[in-house]
């Protein structure tokens, strides 16, 4: 799947991948990750796939960022692609 950065959904492809990277960078598991934000595992999955187009809202972010423990800033940050 080739993501545009002038598509307006790029941002849900942005932030999907650096939460898997600091998900990762904090060793959670997709099922810990996913009990502890209190969502489910296939949202969290369906959030990281690269080829899935998975909305979700500013609160989400949110709490992701806060469950990692991270700046929300983090979930923005460009990708080495």
């Amino acid at each position: 799947m080739i993501h545009d950065k002038k598509d307006e959904n790029y941002v849900y492809y942005l932030v999907g991948q650096n939460i898997k990277k600091q998900r990762k960078l904090k060793d959670y598991t997709v099922t810990k990750f996913a009990l502890a934000c209190n969502y489910s595992e296939g949202f969290i999955m369906n959030i990281e796939s690269p080829n899935y187009n998975q909305t979700f809202s500013l609160g989400t972010i949110w709490k992701f960022a806060e469950v990692l423990g991270i700046d929300i800033r983090l979930l923005f940050e460009p990708l080495d692609d």
